[in-house]
């Protein structure tokens, strides 16, 4: 939610976590919250400080963390600077966001180990999107620096309005497919993840994004 009115409907609906989005972009923060960055955090103020009161704990995103639709490259210490930010205001977690699925490896170290300078890496989330198939190499790079969470859709669903032909966030099926073959128990049940995934598309209408669905849905034709 991005002020106390988003707050106060959550609150309403008995939310126990709550989320709050900047972006590391100016141009990204007008456009998807109509207001300046430094403006988003001191709408951001009375809402961290009424959680905190209601004992609510609050995440804290940040958007175009490797490239803005808007404003091009983003400097990692822009993210980092927005990171510590955030931390300083009282989220337990801050999720940084390739929204527009931009980044590669090295470009998301980087960002990643200025960020982990002000925010350590136990408390950081990886949210990247897989606009140019880049999402997993970025992940495992992340991994290497000590970040442990992960965000990630069934079948890649998501996308950016901004950004013309932005996929959606990398999918948990390829995600979940990467981490077990590494030896790194996930807890998730690959068969139940497959049918919910199926179950979405279909009410959707577009076969899913993630490529270990498309290959486990084939497997499962050629085998009934």
């Amino acid at each position: 939610m991005p002020n106390e009115k988003g707050y106060e409907a959550a609150r309403a609906a008995g939310a126990k976590v709550v989320s709050v989005f900047a972006a590391a972009s100016k141009g990204f923060s007008r456009a998807n919250i109509n207001c300046s960055v430094a403006e988003s955090i001191e709408r951001f103020k009375p809402v961290l400080a009424r959680a905190r009161a209601d004992g609510v704990k609050v995440r804290g995103y940040i958007s175009c963390v490797l490239g803005c639709p808007f404003d091009g490259e983003i400097k990692p210490k822009a993210v980092a600077d927005l990171a510590r930010t955030l931390w300083d205001l009282g989220c337990y977690e801050i999720s940084l966001g390739d929204t527009i699925g931009v980044g590669t490896p090295l470009k998301a170290r980087q960002m990643l180990r200025a960020v982990a300078a002000e925010v350590a890496a136990d408390k950081l989330a990886m949210h990247f999107h897989d606009t140019y198939g880049q999402a997993l190499a970025n992940l495992y790079a992340g991994m290497e620096e000590g970040v442990r969470v992960i965000d990630s859709a069934a079948g890649g669903l998501g996308g950016c309005p901004y950004a013309p032909g932005a996929t959606g966030n990398v999918a948990t099926e390829d995600v979940v497919y990467m981490l077990e073959g590494m030896g790194i128990a996930t807890g998730v049940d690959m068969a139940k993840l497959l049918a919910a995934t199926n179950a979405i598309s279909k009410l959707i209408g577009r076969p899913p994004v993630s490529r270990v669905a498309s290959a486990l849905n084939a497997k499962r034709r050629t085998s009934t």
